[in-house]
């Protein structure tokens, strides 16, 4: 591992989740020298990838980084053959549906689509969330054991009072995943938010995203043609990618088993 480019990626981030922080507090995050921290920042700075607010002193993500993760989203096949199943999803439920792939220990919504309702809402493309709050995160954590071994093995951020954090309780949703096709979430990422998820899968049968569709917790659980609309979406998709079989197997190992 190149250190520079090591540490630069840890500057970035410590900034996500629109963070702002002054170079003293990202090096007792970083646990560098101030002058090691303050040097990566400016680097990063010169390239637009962090930017120092406006009449302050501390530093933000920089506008660069939206150009960097548009060119992402752009070259991701999956979204550009997922966005007309996406879009009749919400359509038929009326609810708003994100598409999401695996970004190390979270989920990144790589597609969104608004409630048609035509209330306000925010655009959640580009957003990440902590995979084992999130439906679509317990769905790819599901069908990857690797990646919910190493999960399961550090300590679990509570976002909400309701927020799974056990590893065991995972671990047994892990296998509902399996047996269902699908995994829920209420009120764990944001209280009087709750969602329903399904496996994407590719033409060598992995599993490279979820669907899923976002509810006010007061409308919960979604009733049964919600249900089979999202697994029809995600079948449909899965098949726009050459898959042959949905759902998918899936492996049960975990850390956590033996």
């Amino acid at each position: 591992m190149i250190q520079s480019i090591d540490r630069a990626a840890r500057v970035l981030s410590s900034l996500q989740g629109a963070r702002h922080l002054g170079i003293t507090e990202l090096a007792t995050l970083l646990a560098l020298p101030p002058s090691t921290v303050h040097g990566i920042v400016k680097s990063l700075q010169s390239h637009g990838l962090v930017a120092k607010e406006p009449n302050g002193n501390r530093y933000m993500l920089g506008p660069a980084l939206l150009k960097l993760s548009n060119v992402y989203l752009d070259t991701l096949d999956v979204r550009a053959r997922a966005m007309r199943w996406t879009r009749e999803l919400s359509r038929r439920t009326g609810l708003s549906t994100r598409l999401g792939a695996e970004l190390f220990d979270e989920v990144i919504i790589i597609h969104h689509n608004l409630r048609p309702d035509g209330s306000e809402q925010m655009p959640e493309t580009g957003l990440s969330i902590p995979a084992h709050a999130s439906a679509m995160g317990k769905v790819l954590l599901t069908y990857n054991p690797d990646a919910a071994d190493d999960v399961l093995t550090r300590p679990l951020r509570s976002l909400t009072g309701e927020t799974v954090t056990d590893p065991a309780r995972l671990i047994l949703q892990f296998a509902l995943v399996a047996e269902r096709g699908i995994a829920t979430e209420e009120d764990e990422a944001v209280l009087g938010e709750s969602s329903v998820a399904a496996p994407v899968v590719d033409r060598s049968g992995s599993v490279i995203a979820a669907v899923a569709v976002v509810m006010p917790s007061s409308e919960w659980p979604p009733d049964d043609n919600v249900l089979n609309d999202l697994r029809e979406t995600a079948r449909n998709i899965s098949r726009e990618l050459g898959a042959t079989v949905w759902p998918p197997p899936v492996s049960r190992r975990h850390a956590l088993d033996d």
